[in-house]
């Protein structure tokens, strides 16, 4: 699915900011960021923009935008049906996802939406916390789009530093793009790694 993804991007600029907007739309929505793998895109599409294939614009503004609603909208599900979501999926089968969640907003309050936008369990899963617990809605929109502002740039980085140090070893094309989808996989994998630290550990017992 990434692969195929990246590669409709890269073929078909034209289509780039509204593909991101909806990656963008799902890691940050309470009931898809589950299925949906947004980081592994992103960072990938970020490596299309030193070559020019892709322009930086439209991936941000795709980028900041899809965040800014999906965290939104999860806020918005929570201020209105309050309790009733955690019986719905995933909440239903990952009912550890909130208690964490609930946690983390406790021990943080309203700069748990900012905060939790860079640690992948939480991102999605606190708007919709915040939402329940009544957070002021100026407080709430204040931490959710200065965290859209920083987590899009810092998501497309990896990538676009990775391609600009690819294309000046002038390898050729072929094994360019083989040292791009190993440094993607090394990259991904690594924030994988990262979640399952002690560190990270630490994070979602909070």
């Amino acid at each position: 699915m990434i692969h195929d993804v990246v590669a409709f991007i890269g073929r078909n600029a034209i289509w780039a900011g509204p593909i991101i907007f909806a990656v963008s739309f799902g890691e940050s929505f309470a009931f898809l960021s589950l299925l949906i793998p947004g980081t592994a895109i992103m960072i990938a599409a970020g490596a299309f923009i030193p070559s020019g294939t892709l322009s930086a614009w439209p991936l941000l503004i795709g980028c900041i935008a899809g965040a800014t609603a999906g965290d939104a909208i999860s806020y918005w599900l929570g201020w209105h049906y309050g309790h009733l979501v955690e019986q719905v999926w995933p909440f239903t089968r990952h009912p550890e996802l909130l208690a964490r969640g609930y946690a983390f907003f406790g021990r943080h309050g309203g700069k748990s939406v900012f905060i939790g936008r860079f640690f992948g369990p939480f991102r999605a899963v606190v708007p919709l916390i915040a939402g329940i617990s009544k957070m002021p809605p100026l407080r709430f929109w204040i931490a959710n789009t200065s965290s859209a502002l920083v987590w899009a740039p810092a998501l497309l980085l990896p990538g676009v530093l990775t391609a600009t140090f690819v294309h000046t070893l002038h390898i050729g094309k072929r094994m360019e793009w083989l040292l791009l989808a190993a440094a993607v996989v090394v990259i991904v994998g690594s924030l994988w790694a990262m979640k399952k630290s002690r560190f990270f550990s630490r994070y979602m017992q909070l």
